[in-house]
């Protein structure tokens, strides 16, 4: 983690170094091996950026492009102007390397007809450069940026119809919006930035024409050269100056031209060629014939035209097999399907197996307790836990697979959520567990253990010892009840885990033969997944969604003000005030509860910061930790009264409340002021004001 953070900020300040160099070069004059050393620096460079852009699979990729191309483009402009200066003011004494190598090697020849040459290629890369490649360039990069800031909405629109229709995950739905986001910020900045590109090639004219005239006039005035000699110096320095530079420039504009006409591919440019080049064998068949019909005319150079058909029917030919392997593949893929469907031969078993909603697996020790010759006690138990699970929190649990898991401990047992463990215990079989609730008067000779469920203090008692455990103030349960309680507090614990779509589209469905109208306007406003967060948001605090009715047209009241799904639980939880307070009430329908100080109130309040996960409350450190002291202390205090710590507070300040003592305190009860039904009586316990 420190190296990289030493290498991060060792790579900025080498490129703000570099870029405060860039523009001193511009003024300060340069020694020509530095010149050289530059120059050959620039070429390498503009190179590595057109190979980067060839091997780059999306645009996006290379999101600093637009930025490079300022920096390549002003960098290559000052080393022109530093080699234009030592060019003038040296003359035939300028040794720059790099110059006279392009203005003699590169050209071919000496003399005037060198210097016409090298005049003549300068103009062809100008040209090339400022109506082909640049002109074209600019004019994709304005339309894509055009087309790409006006597609923005429809793709959002897009990803969120995904996500709420559950295809796709929240942090998928995130992910592809940053892309969206990233993909017009790419190119509005490449339609401003390919104007840096159709500018230095305006740039390099100028200065082309201005170092022959200069040129000329420091030769014939200033150092009294004749003309003749004067030109053959300035001009043939001046075209290996045009050309060392337009040479860079060139290798970015087409570097340029390539990412803004490579927006639909997802791969590499050569990836691309590959798959769309070998497509169909016949087009070089055809190819090939073409060429064997040139070079039979009379003179066409058959030598050339022979060898390249050959070349074009063996590529084809090769293209040919890898076809014709590809079909075969797939016929013997379909053949195999086929057979499957009409059992004349085994199906291969299925890479992906479906896993089970909910599971319990048992170490060898334990079948027993599942085993019908023994009386399967246990799988009764489970039958009533799902039955009990329905009426108390209307889920209904999908059916709970048991199975022997040879790699457990024999005593062993273990809960699992699609595939997942949650929770896990280990059982003595002909033992009693012995829970110490707070109240006991003997202890007992065991072996001490912790309850699997609750965590609280117990002991494996043998029977002989049951009796006397009870009288002593113990809570004995044998091993088909630990077992049926640990689940019974896994269901409730994880009920929102539980609910999948496909539950919630059973339930809509069951709902739907009775209530038809609710049903249908819901559907109409409502996804299924927009219905399903809303459920798991009441699950996750124990609220039952037993009466789907008033959760439904809740939903229909409110969704078409907002699509917020924590507004809209809220809203759900106000409709089923009576339920939850009668959940929490006492037998005279009171409720006992805490209250929060009004300013510490506020403050949990100004702290909102709404997340893709729902609202929470960022509070300072300091403030969290006095927050929860407080609480956790009135907490404590309402436990030993007897009562069940509620927290009765604002509407706007109860989810984050309960958001803020999740992790601390994760069964605490909190309700706000809409929730509390008309008959319900409130009895404050005290206030929860934050420690100075």
């Amino acid at each position: 983690m420190a190296e990289n953070g030493v290498l991060g900020n060792r790579s900025d300040l080498i490129v703000a170094v570099s870029a405060v160099l860039i523009v001193l070069m511009l003024i300060i004059p340069l020694p020509t091996v530095l010149l050289d050393l530059l120059m050959a620096l620039n070429l390498v460079l503009n190179l590595v950026i057109l190979l980067i852009v060839l091997y780059t699979r999306k645009a996006t990729d290379f999101s600093v492009f637009p930025t490079l191309l300022l920096v390549s483009t002003v960098f290559g402009l000052g080393l022109n102007v530093s080699s234009t200066r030592l060019i003038l003011s040296q003359g035939m004494k300028f040794n720059g390397r790099m110059v006279r190598a392009f203005s003699t090697f590169v050209i071919g020849s000496s003399g005037t007809e060198g210097i016409v040459i090298g005049f003549v290629i300068f103009i062809i890369i100008i040209a090339v450069q400022a109506f082909v490649i640049t002109k074209g360039a600019t004019r994709v990069a304005e339309v894509a940026a055009r087309f790409t800031l006006d597609a923005m909405p429809t793709k959002n629109m897009a990803i969120e119809a995904e996500y709420n229709s559950g295809a796709i995950t929240e942090d998928e739905a995130r992910s592809r919006k940053k892309d969206v986001q990233r993909e017009a910020d790419f190119y509005g900045a490449m339609d401003g930035a390919s104007k840096f590109v159709s500018g230095n090639v305006k740039i390099g004219i100028f200065i082309t024409v201005m170092n022959i005239i200069a040129g000329l006039i420091f030769g014939m005035i200033f150092r009294g050269e004749p003309f003749g000699k004067a030109i053959g110096t300035y001009a043939s320095l001046t075209i290996g100056d045009g050309l060392l530079s337009q040479l860079p420039a060139l290798f970015v504009s087409v570097a340029t031209g390539l990412i803004v006409t490579r927006s639909v591919s997802d791969d590499s440019f050569g990836t691309d060629v590959k798959k769309q080049f070998s497509r169909d064998a016949r087009v070089y068949y055809i190819a090939a014939a073409t060429l064997a019909v040139l070079a039979l005319l009379p003179g066409f150079p058959w030598y050339v035209l022979i060898p390249l058909a050959g070349a074009f029917v063996y590529f084809g030919w090769k293209l040919g097999q890898a076809e014709s392997a590809s079909f075969k593949a797939k016929l013997d893929t379909a053949e195999k399907k086929e057979k499957e469907k009409t059992g004349e031969a085994p199906a291969d078993i299925s890479p992906v197996v479906p896993l089970d909603p909910l599971s319990l697996e048992l170490g060898y020790g334990l079948i027993p307790l599942v085993d019908k010759d023994k009386g399967a006690e246990l799988l009764e138990r489970v039958t009533r836990i799902r039955r009990e699970s329905a009426l108390d929190l209307g889920l209904v649990v999908p059916r709970i697979r048991i199975i022997d898991n040879m790699r457990l401990e024999p005593s062993e047992y273990c809960f699992k959520i699609k595939g997942v463990e949650v929770a896990h215990g280990r059982i003595r079989m002909g033992w009693y567990l012995g829970i110490n609730p707070g109240g006991v008067t003997e202890e007992l000779p065991g072996e001490k253990t912790v309850d699997p469920t609750f965590g609280l203090p117990a002991i494996w008692i043998a029977e002989e010892n049951r009796e006397r455990a009870e009288r002593a103030g113990y809570t004995v349960v044998d091993p088909p009840s630990i077992i049926a309680t640990h689940l019974t507090e896994i269901i409730k614990r994880h009920a929102s885990e539980i609910l999948g779509r496909q539950e919630v589209q059973s339930i809509v469905d069951a709902i739907r033969k009775d209530y038809s109208a609710v049903v249908d306007e819901v559907m109409k406003i409502c996804s299924l997944g927009e219905i399903q967060k809303v459920l798991q948001y009441l699950l996750r605090e124990q609220v039952s969604i037993r009466n789907m009715v008033v959760i439904l047209e809740t939903l229909a009241d409110y969704r078409p003000i907002t699509k917020d799904t924590t507004v809209l639980a809220e809203k759900v939880r106000q409709s089923l005030s009576r339920q939850i307070c009668l959940q929490y009430a006492d037998d005279s329908h009171t409720l006992h509860v805490l209250t929060v100080e009004p300013s510490l109130t506020q403050k949990i309040v100004d702290a909102r910061i709404d997340t893709v996960n729902g609202p929470i409350a960022a509070l300072e450190p300091v403030i969290q930790r006095g927050w929860i002291r407080s609480l956790s202390r009135s907490v404590a205090a309402v436990q030993q009264a007897g009562y069940l710590p509620i927290i009765l507070c604002p509407e706007e300040a109860r989810i984050l409340i309960k958001s803020s003592t999740e992790r601390e305190i994760p069964d605490l009860v909190v309700l706000s002021v809409p929730e509390i039904a008309n008959e319900i009586k409130v009895e404050s316990l005290g206030e929860i004001k934050l420690e100075e």
